[in-house]
């Protein structure tokens, strides 16, 4: 079966660099992540509420349902990270090189990380 498909060329280096670089704008921009995170699942919790045409079994599993909806919403909050950080990892690459994108995005998730790290314990 696999001997049917064409081989598809992968670049370790490229998806590397853009998942450091989209955990650094994940980890740096925390009011982008958890509004993005409050709309998914606001949108989930709307477009469930049409598939169930009882008001009382909508109402009996309403808890269960908008904490399930949050966990999606916080997976698929990462995706729109992970296009901006292959956009930052292109950058790069064509500036400086494929070798500087993945220390350039290390460096970032390190920075981003003592800033989050920071900034939390500034909230608290």
């Amino acid at each position: 079966m696999l001997e049917m498909l064409p081989p598809i060329p992968i670049d370790t280096n490229t998806i590397a660099g853009a998942t450091l670089w989209a955990l650094a704008l994940y980890l740096s921009l925390p009011p982008l992540r958890d509004w993005l995170m409050t709309q998914l699942a606001r949108w989930f919790n709307f477009a469930e509420r049409s598939l169930y045409l009882s008001v009382e079994e909508f109402e009996r599993t309403r808890e269960a349902r908008e904490s399930q909806n949050a966990f999606y919403a916080s997976i698929f909050s990462i995706f729109p990270f992970l296009m901006l950080g292959a956009i930052c990892n292109y950058g790069v690459e064509v500036t400086l090189g494929q070798s500087w994108a993945i220390s350039m995005g290390l460096v970032a998730c390190i920075a981003f990380g003592v800033y989050e790290l920071g900034r939390q314990s500034q909230t608290r």
